[in-house]
């Protein structure tokens, strides 16, 4: 496994070796050990699963309140998708800055999403699975968002033709001005 941090050094790729044959492959696509000898350790208490059945299908942009914030570990086991992370902690050199990367049942990547960041993807193909890996568990009354198309944020979403397929949450989320400070500084 490689560990690769990203343009926001907290965000991580991670790349799990994949040894095929005939039969298909196997994978170690989390394995504490490996993954703690290059810095990176994480204890998982959830594990999540989404499918999204049309290209451009949005979720996000998310994050949970402290002390229920969650780092996240995201995977795609079918389809594509662009994965976002949003530096939503105030104070730091890198807030209102976002980490995109192209994850696919193809390219095997994972994304590290930490505490202190929104998260979002789009689907990039139809009847896409991610799984994810949360290390806190949902909270309802933690829960929050901010719009995905934020313009100060100015995220290059890949947008179908027809525009992106969002929840209700999800459209009239505010932008991140708007709130609060989420992660005050030192609070992740």
């Amino acid at each position: 496994m490689k560990v690769i941090p990203q343009a926001i050094p907290e965000v991580l790729l991670i790349e799990p070796a994949r040894f095929g044959d005939a039969r298909g492959f196997f994978s170690e696509v989390w394995k504490r050990s490996a993954l703690e000898a290059q810095g990176f350790a994480a204890d998982f208490v959830q594990d999540n699963h989404s499918l999204s059945r049309e290209v451009g299908v949005l979720r996000g942009l998310h994050f949970q309140r402290a002390p229920h914030a969650q780092g996240k570990l995201v995977r795609v086991v079918r389809g594509r998708i662009l994965d976002v992370a949003v530096d939503i902690r105030e104070g730091s050199p890198t807030y209102g800055q976002y980490v995109g990367m192209e994850l696919s049942a193809e390219n095997w990547r994972q994304l590290w999403v930490p505490r202190g960041f929104a998260h979002g993807f789009i689907t990039l193909e139809p009847d896409t699975e991610v799984l994810y890996k949360v290390d806190a568990e949902y909270n309802r009354e933690a829960d929050g968002g901010i719009l995905w198309n934020d313009p100060a944020l100015a995220i290059d979403w890949p947008l179908p033709p027809q525009g992106p397929v969002l929840s209700d949450k999800d459209r009239v989320a505010p932008k991140l001005a708007d709130l609060a400070p989420i992660f005050p500084k030192g609070s992740v």
